[in-house]
């Protein structure tokens, strides 16, 4: 199965490397990736050798099983308009943020194919993204193997293209929310004697811990809150710090903000 990516930019390089990556049901000589200049398909190829890397988006596309469109939603009309679509029944991803499934559908001109519509963070270049999807002419078979192949790089969920920006601003964005936590902590840490770099280790853990018991104990925030909150104990006072400081709203507001 050969699948294409067009768009070696931040996210299709992202993506690229987590199809590359150990649990992915793919290998490097099955994937091409095109982008109009060379240096970051360079890039990929020295990582990974058997990468297929082209500047032509036509050879990248053709006969592609998969093809999945990571370039800026300005130049996707100009891009699908360049790509050969074959007749045969194909697998079509946008990673293009607001480009809706009804205007894919426009573009790409062909009405017999399964379309999605997907909303990756950063974090899949390290197999740990949340990664939406949302779909269009898609059969349930169509959905399950995008979701076992995006699976195998974090996270991946279906929801209705309706949920698409509200979800995109708690993952998409909320990544960007959860680093801007870790450096005002490292700050806080620097000020009371602690080095960057050990404050940095520090915090990411206690994130990357934080997470890790919310997915494997589907447990709720709240819950583990309490488990640490012991009473006239020093934990219970910052997070009512927090809430005078208006922790919790500042960050609803931001992800509404987003939306």
């Amino acid at each position: 199965m050969k699948v294409a990516i067009i768009g070696a930019g931040n996210m299709g390089g992202a993506i690229a490397r987590g199809l590359c990556g150990p649990q992915s049901p793919f290998v490097p000589d099955n994937i091409w990736v095109s982008n109009p200049s060379l240096p970051k398909l360079k890039a990929l190829q020295t990582e990974f050798p058997t990468i297929h890397i082209t500047t032509n988006n036509c050879e990248a596309a053709a006969d592609a099983d998969i093809i999945i469109l990571a370039v800026k939603p300005w130049l996707m009309e100009q891009v699908c308009r360049e790509i050969p679509w074959s007749e045969a029944k194909q697998i079509i991803i946008s990673v293009a943020a607001g480009i809706t499934l009804a205007r894919l559908d426009e573009l790409t001109g062909i009405h017999q194919k399964a379309l999605f519509r997907l909303v990756p963070n950063t974090a899949i270049s390290l197999s740990e993204s949340m990664t939406l999807m949302a779909s269009q002419g898609a059969d349930e078979e169509d959905e399950q193997q995008i979701l076992k192949i995006f699976q195998t790089m974090g996270q991946a969920m279906l929801i209705p293209e309706a949920k698409i920006a509200a979800a995109t601003a708690m993952t998409s964005c909320g990544i960007a929310y959860a680093l801007k936590y870790i450096q005002a902590a490292m700050q806080a840490g620097i000020e009371l004697g602690i080095y960057p770099k050990d404050g940095m280790k520090m915090v990411a853990q206690s994130m990357k811990g934080a997470a890790e018991l919310i997915l494997q104990n589907d447990t709720h925030p709240s819950v583990e809150i309490d488990k640490v909150c012991t009473p006239g104990g020093i934990t219970i006072k910052g997070i009512n710090t927090l809430e005078h400081e208006g922790f919790g709203s500042a960050l609803i507001k931001a992800i509404k903000a987003s939306c």
